[in-house]
């Protein structure tokens, strides 16, 4: 995919960049002819493949002030990399610098503060595995692969997202280095604008290192739903949990995928890979309430397969890990809506029916509960007030399939326009090329005041690249 077009540096800028970088860093830098290049260059969507002059692999923040300063010394092309799996692979650029922190991997929980402070190489997974040693948690992805730091800088959709709001909701500060070269600690307190501007804003900010998270009580077990509906009555199906949403309380957090079967060993072969509607719920709230608050997300009809029931939430976080596996093809794109009229419902349903691979689905996350009781201009996330997140996701892992699977999710987000509220989720936003068109959709009437703290904080643009990728 093409890369967001920057300075190429010569081959003797390269190379001075390079030394220096080799010079003062504990971690590794890569460069092209180094043997494992194409292994760190390497992102999650196979659909990226970028050839980057130089990785620098931070062993932690010291290694960060180095390459920023460098950096602002040299002027390469920046990218920063995280330690997950963000779909449009802008953490890594043609030609240029990737700061890479994905070997930044600690994590400190205190339990009687209920705070953890973990690196920006860590994912979901890692946090959650020693969050729940305490039946702690703070609201993260649904696949345990992704990565804390942009998830986080972008809002952060998660599984309990209604009791516990997004992943931006529960930051209590950030530790960043900006394009100064200067370790900032930021909070309400401290630098109150930047730390605003963090929680949604995206990228291009600077280099967050780490993560502090107030953490909420929720688990070791927790309870859910997970329904199989047959595909026959989808347009009914999604009628019926549209209208259980407008009553399911904040300790609910449902969602609904049209997508294929998964061929698990407890389901019967010959429904392995034929399409269905999978209804989803997650309780966060007291235990003894749970299936009261749950039924109506599992009573919408004669049901295909009824998976629902208890599990660790360690496991539910990993559940659907397996069915993004790495190195395969992806192309996400999505609308937030306030309504799903039966109109959209029958689009959805229709654009669904045009899937080109079994891996290709739809996806609709319902908001509101605590994400909208967080004030609109409390956080850079504009869209606090939408009711639901429709997420158009093309998989696939034929490379001959790339433009098919990618027209057929930009033609799908097409046709639920008319349906939108005029958002899109800066994390589910295409690839560069969709960015130019999507800046007042992703960040709203937050845009400008986003541009300012940009400017602030980094006045020669060194982070500029990295602020227009979506």
């Amino acid at each position: 995919m093409p890369d967001h077009q920057g300075d190429v540096l010569t081959a003797a800028a390269q190379q001075a960049l390079t030394d220096e970088l080799r010079s003062s860093l504990l971690g590794e830098v890569i460069d092209r002819g180094h043997r494992g290049y194409d292994e760190a260059r390497a992102v999650w969507n196979g659909l990226i493949d970028r050839r980057p002059a130089l990785i620098a692999q931070c062993s932690g923040t010291a290694d960060v002030v180095e390459t920023v300063r460098a950096a602002r010394k040299h002027r390469p092309l920046v990218s920063i990399r995280g330690g997950g799996h963000q779909v449009a692979g802008s953490g890594v650029c043609d030609d240029g610098l990737v700061i890479d922190l994905s070997h930044m991997k600690g994590v400190h929980v205190d339990p009687a503060a209920r705070t953890a402070r973990a690196q920006a190489g860590v994912t979901w997974g890692e946090l959650d595995r020693e969050t729940q040693l305490h039946a702690l948690a703070t609201p993260g992805g649904e696949i345990s692969a992704t990565g804390i730091a942009g998830l986080t800088l972008g809002g952060g959709f998660g599984f309990v997202m209604r009791t516990f709001g997004l992943s931006c909701d529960s930051v209590r500060s950030l530790e960043i280095v900006t394009a100064d070269g200067a370790v900032r600690t930021v909070s309400r307190e401290e630098e109150p604008e930047l730390f605003w501007a963090a929680r949604g804003g995206g990228r291009g900010l600077g280099v967050v290192t780490s993560f502090e998270f107030g953490l909420h009580p929720l688990g070791p077990e927790v309870a859910g739903v997970l329904v199989l509906h047959p595909y026959d009555r989808a347009e009914e199906v999604l009628r019926a949990w549209r209208d259980a949403t407008y009553s399911a309380p904040e300790t609910v957090t449902p969602e609904l995928l049209l997508w294929s079967v998964p061929a698990g060993p407890a389901i019967p072969p010959e429904l392995h890979r034929s399409s269905c509607v999978m209804v989803g719920a997650v309780y966060g709230g007291p235990p003894g309430d749970a299936a009261a608050a749950l039924a109506p997300q599992r009573e919408l009809g004669p049901p295909l397969i009824d998976m629902s029931g208890t599990l660790p939430y360690v496991a539910l976080q990993s559940a659907n890990t397996w069915r993004f596996p790495d190195g395969e093809r992806y192309f996400m794109k999505s609308h937030f809506t306030d309504e799903l009229s039966d109109e959209a419902i029958r689009t959805l349903v229709d654009r669904y029916s045009r899937r080109p691979t079994p891996e290709s689905l739809i996806v609709v996350r319902t908001l509101g509960g605590a994400v909208a009781r967080v004030g609109p201009d409390d956080s850079a996330f504009a869209h606090r007030s939408a009711r639901y997140n429709v997420s158009i996701d093309a998989g696939w892992r034929d490379p001959a399939l790339d433009e098919t699977a990618i027209e057929w999710a930009r033609s799908a987000w097409d046709a639920m326009k008319p349906f939108s509220s005029g958002g899109t989720y800066v994390n589910f936003a295409g690839l560069g090329e969709d960015a130019s068109r999507l800046r007042g959709a992703v960040f709203g009437s937050h845009e400008e005041r986003l541009a300012r703290t940009r400017a602030a904080y980094d006045p020669e643009g060194l982070f500029g690249p990295a602020a227009a990728r979506p």
